[in-house]
């Protein structure tokens, strides 16, 4: 093992085999083209403490002039990657403020521009200012990130470094132009193009199920043998992958293939349940899709997923006639939550606000209600489940198809779902009692439909005038 020398404190640190954040792929090409370049000792201390800073922006800024020629600031690049990578979870945060900061644009060179361009009245000139200002507008950190890429896997150098960001938008706003210059970057490495579908099996890496298991973000799986049960003749999993991370799937969706529309998880995922013929049935459900990468938040691979794996298995399976998802509501206890009080008594008829208050023993319709859905386990008790599920159902369809923020639906996962096309087609009644379906939309799930013939128009209509597609039988439920 070889040791990088500092020479501001002449203390020896070691280069780490693992740092959390970055994977292990990133930090042994890296330190391997350290090697390479001469193992230069860096003169950065990994807290960077304020005496350091200088001379880590003189760094930055001999990367961004590419002063020395190529190899040496190839060299410099490395170096810099390697002060990021050893720097503390200090030390980093002070590294991307600067960064943030101290490398965005240049307001008085971009005024300059402006006020230039403003004066101008011939062709040729107009031309020239519109290009300064143009060169203007770019951030001197952008061409420093674009050096990055150059970097050993540098692309997953730069997602986890985007990684590190996101989490810290809030306590440093200006990051979010960082996180905005890395994200676009990204997005010409990671394009749907580039990316191979693959379907996941149990003879694949066990790398690759190990990070399934792990990134599993809709219902958990628990055990090497419910995982197996997953990739069973009658489930499927399939995910994109990118070739330069073969083992770890960028987003991954879980299909079922049965009978019918399923409206409930736990049935659906019984390990006890018997396959069927994949041959015989004539519906795929997809019951999980899961992104793994949250570098990468914001660049959507899952609508490309769903639709190519759709095409797939219409190929593969053409008795398959229904494509339709069993999703969660994860927003609608929370919604409820906040808006019970000042919406909800609209949604109770007199025969259903007297039943409530009869069973909770209060006389308010709206503390009844809540005080039934806080009881534990209140979904294996009959009165109490009689009393709140039409006004609860009727609640919950309210909250799918008409409560929105800005152009889009409250729910996230609708919005994913509608902006592909597909319709709500009907919800479940305890479809998923595991505690976290009941914190999260008293186990009440969904069915999104995916109708081919209809995808686009019912994406344009949406897209365009936040239009909810659904079933009669799901309006049905908002009459009293």
């Amino acid at each position: 093992m070889k040791f990088l020398k500092n020479e501001n404190e002449n203390n020896e640190i070691q280069i780490k085999e693992s740092i959390p954040g970055i994977s292990h792929r990133t930090i042994e090409k890296i330190k391997k083209a350290w090697e390479e370049s001469g193992n230069a000792p860096p003169k950065i201390r990994m807290d960077i403490p304020k005496e350091d800073e200088g001379l880590l922006k003189q760094i930055m800024q001999d990367c961004i002039l590419e002063k020395g020629g190529e190899l040496t600031n190839k060299s410099r690049i490395v170096h810099l990657g390697m002060i990021y990578l050893h720097s503390t979870k200090e030390g980093k945060e002070k590294i991307l403020n600067i960064l943030a900061s101290d490398f965005d644009v240049d307001i008085e060179k971009l005024n300059k521009s402006i006020k230039e361009l403003k004066t101008i009245k011939d062709e040729k000139n107009l031309i020239k200012a519109e290009l300064n200002l143009r060169e203007a507008l770019v951030p001197p950190v952008t061409k420093l990130l674009r050096q990055f890429i150059t970097l050993p896997n540098g692309f997953i150098f730069l997602k986890d470094m985007r990684r590190e960001i996101l989490k810290l938008e809030k306590k440093f706003p200006r990051f979010k132009k960082l996180d905005i210059d890395i994200k676009n970057l990204l997005k010409g490495y990671f394009d749907i193009n580039l990316l191979d579908l693959k379907e996941i099996t149990w003879n694949s890496p066990a790398a690759l199920l190990e990070n399934l298991k792990e990134f599993e973000a809709v219902h958990e799986i628990t055990s090497w043998k419910a995982l197996k049960y997953r990739l069973h003749s009658d489930h499927r999993i399939f995910a994109f992958i990118h070739h330069r991370m073969p083992n770890e799937p960028l987003v991954f969706v879980e299909v079922a293939l049965v009978n019918g529309i399923a409206g409930n998880i736990n049935k659906l995922l019984n390990e006890d349940t018997q396959a069927i013929d994949p041959e015989k049935v004539d519906t795929a459900i997809f019951y999980s899709i899961s992104s793994t990468q949250k570098g990468l938040r914001g660049i959507n691979f899952g609508n490309f997923l769903i639709k190519q794996v759709v095409n797939k298995l219409s190929k593969e399976l053409p008795n398959l006639k229904c494509f339709a998802t069993l999703s969660p509501i994860p927003k609608f206890i929370d919604w409820l939550g906040e808006n019970i009080n000042t919406k909800g008594a609209d949604f109770f008829t007199k025969e259903e606000s007297k039943k409530i208050r009869r069973i909770a023993l209060k006389r308010n319709t709206i503390v009844a209600f809540l005080r039934i859905l806080n009881s534990e386990k209140w979904y294996e008790n009959t009165k109490k489940v009689d009393a709140i599920r039409t006004p609860l159902m009727r609640l919950c369809t309210h909250y799918l198809i008409n409560e929105k923020k800005g152009n889009k639906t409250y729910d996230p996962v609708a919005n994913f779902h509608l902006r592909n096309g597909a319709k709500v087609q009907q919800l479940n009644w305890l479809g998923d009692i595991s505690q976290k379906g009941i914190e999260q939309s008293a186990g009440i799930m969904v069915n999104y439909y995916y109708e081919v013939s209809k995808i686009v128009s019912n994406h344009e209509s949406y897209i365009s005038e936040a239009k909810v597609h659904a079933s009669k039988a799901v309006r049905d439920l908002l009459k009293k």
